[in-house]
């Protein structure tokens, strides 16, 4: 295949999460891209395991968000600890429980419980078209009607649009030039251990501190029956007998799967774009992964992303909305790593229990108004606790969640198009008018992504 030309609208260099959940949202939208990933094949080894409320919204939109919910698995338990797993006390852990029973008023969205990135990736790969394993984007030159790149077998690409999505060391931010604000490295290296072990608790948990002093760490579900994840700092050869001494149990078979070493990092790219490329997920920024902030970050990156290049793509918009990927994303990402950073270095603020005003102190914001409660163009949050207080009808802010039928909300009427909802039936305009009875906000112009636009008069 050397030397072969071939064309595609994007092309999105990186086939993790967040470069999967944007071709699957593009394709949405009508654009076929080209996704090229440098591994030979998604990667069996889960690096996060929470998704977000706002990220079942999205997949909502796309027709996934039943598939994700079904890869998810039950629980029963949240965060549980214990010298070892055998000696784990099982009600310490249900906050879980609790949040997972409770009736979420400002959003349609429910989530059975954890999905593993492993997982969530083979039900987005099942919707996101062409993609190319074993192939890196090697290099790429950029001018006004376009992106040429060279990719690692031979091959150039031209496209109007590239998107890197290939991670904390990104080629594609190397190759702009573009430098990263944050602190940097946090913490200790940390060891990930995939293992398999015939567990099966009688209360499924989402993840348990091990306390044991030859094996502290934190043992994290992935299906809740067979495959675990064991992290640790410790710097400890990652054997079967270590896992054993973290689960109690020394006559347990434990095959390990994969091994992976990381250390936590804060960073945001000092550009979100440059010309006709475009970076999301952690080539965009890296978050430290307490508060499951980043992978939720990242596919927040791509909502916002597709329909944009989509418009423009489609002659529907000029070139200047695609600058408002960057003025829009860049500051979230700026406020969601300080409040990651935040939870790293005092992770009460996370799990603990009526936390607010500790973290009121320190200028931390609860989980669900960090995930989406943000608003774009910097208007001030009416509240840093109770995230449905933000979704009152302002511009910027995504459209309130109201039923208006058996099984469809208000977010459903937006059909990722620009659309109007209004309790006015005499609202005339030039794009869909929903009509819904008591609407209390008024009349409000809604973007594709589900923020609203403008609030008329």
């Amino acid at each position: 295949m050397n030397g072969h030309t071939v064309s595609t609208d994007v092309l999105i260099a990186g086939g993790g999460s967040v470069g999967l959940m944007l071709a699957v949202l593009l394709r949405h939208h009508g654009v076929k891209p080209l996704v090229v990933e440098e591994k030979p094949e998604l990667s069996p080894h889960p690096r996060a395991n929470g998704i977000g409320l706002r990220t079942v919204e999205i997949l909502r939109e796309v027709g996934l968000a039943e598939a994700v919910n079904e890869a998810a698995i039950d629980l029963r338990a949240g965060k549980i600890r214990g010298r070892t797993l055998a000696e784990a006390d099982f009600t310490d852990g249900g906050a879980w429980k609790a949040r997972g029973e409770s009736e979420f008023t400002y959003t349609p969205a429910r989530i059975r419980g954890t999905c593993a990135q492993n997982r969530f990736d083979r039900v987005l790969i099942t919707k996101a078209g062409d993609v190319e394993f074993g192939v890196a984007l090697d290099s790429f030159e950029q001018d006004p009607d376009g992106v040429t790149a060279t990719l690692s077998d031979g091959r150039v690409v031209r496209a109007r649009y590239l998107v890197g999505a290939d991670g904390v060391r990104s080629r594609v931010r190397r190759i702009l030039g573009l430098g990263v604000t944050g602190p940097g490295a946090m913490g200790r290296e940390t060891t990930s251990v995939l293992f398999r072990a015939e567990l099966r608790p009688e209360q499924p948990f989402a993840m348990c501190d091990i306390e044991h002093p030859d094996a502290r760490g934190l043992l994290v579900t992935v299906d809740g029956e067979r495959e675990w994840v064991f992290l640790t700092t410790l710097g400890t050869e990652p054997t079967p007998e270590l896992i054993r001494t973290a689960l109690g149990d020394p006559s347990i078979e434990v095959e390990i799967r994969s091994v992976l070493t990381f250390r936590g990092r804060g960073q945001v790219a000092d550009r979100l774009s440059d010309g006709r490329v475009f970076l999301v997920g952690d080539a965009a920024h890296a978050i430290p992964p307490l508060g499951a902030f980043g992978l939720n970050t990242g596919v927040a990156d791509a909502h916002n992303l597709a329909w944009k290049l989509a418009h423009v793509l489609r002659g529907e918009a000029g070139p200047e909305l695609l600058e408002t990927y960057h003025a829009e994303r860049r500051p979230v990402a700026l406020m969601t790593m300080e409040q990651a950073r935040l939870r790293f270095e005092d992770p009460s603020l996370h799990w603990g229990q009526d936390m607010a005003r500790a973290r009121e102190a320190v200028g931390a914001m609860n989980a669900p108004v960090v995930h989406m409660g943000y608003r774009y163009g910097g208007a001030e949050l009416p509240s840093t606790e109770d995230v449905a207080l933000g979704f009152d009808g302002s511009p910027g802010s995504r459209l309130p969640h109201r039923w208006v039928a058996d099984g469809v909300s208000t977010l459903d009427l937006v059909g990722s198009r620009w659309c109007v909802v209004t309790a006015d039936p005499g609202v005339e305009a030039d794009v869909p008018v929903h009509v819904v009875d008591g609407w209390p906000y008024g009349s409000l112009l809604v973007r594709p992504d589900g923020y609203i636009s403008r609030r008329y008069e």
